[in-house]
């Protein structure tokens, strides 16, 4: 017997802003709204298809009435795929994003970053195509 990581669930005060933000970071689709909750995801899941293999988890931002208080103990790291770590860094801060401290001190091959909502996430080195010559 087995389960599935179907869901990652994220409580937050706006869960439309949140999804909106997310889907513009990852290229996902809102999958699902409901009273207090959006679900988004890159595929809408079937029970056949979960039950067949593992497939990536879908996002729930579910709202919630109290507020972020201390450093998330889950996070997102995220690894852009056709530019620069910079790069996406720059764009991610155009969406809505900043830049966050959590004792990650200098020199790091990673960004630290937050949601709208404090929420932090990191990230990574660029998966794009090195360019010829690099």
């Amino acid at each position: 017997m087995t389960s599935r990581l179907t869901e990652l669930v994220v409580d937050c005060h706006d869960p439309e802003r949140l999804a909106a933000f997310w889907c513009a970071v990852l290229g996902f689709e809102v999958i699902e709204r409901g009273e207090g909750k959006v679900e988004i995801g890159s595929w809408t899941p079937t029970v056949e298809e979960v039950r067949a293999r593992q497939m990536p988890p879908t996002l729930v931002f579910i709202h919630v009435p109290e507020g972020k208080a201390v450093k998330n103990r889950l996070h997102f790291d995220v690894s852009p795929i056709d530019g620069s770590t910079d790069d996406e860094v720059v764009r991610l801060l155009g969406l809505g994003a900043t830049k966050a401290d959590v004792g990650q001190g200098p020199g790091r091959s990673w960004v630290v970053m937050a949601d709208p909502e404090g929420n932090e996430f990191d990230v990574l080195r660029t998966l794009a195509p090195a360019e010829p010559g690099d």
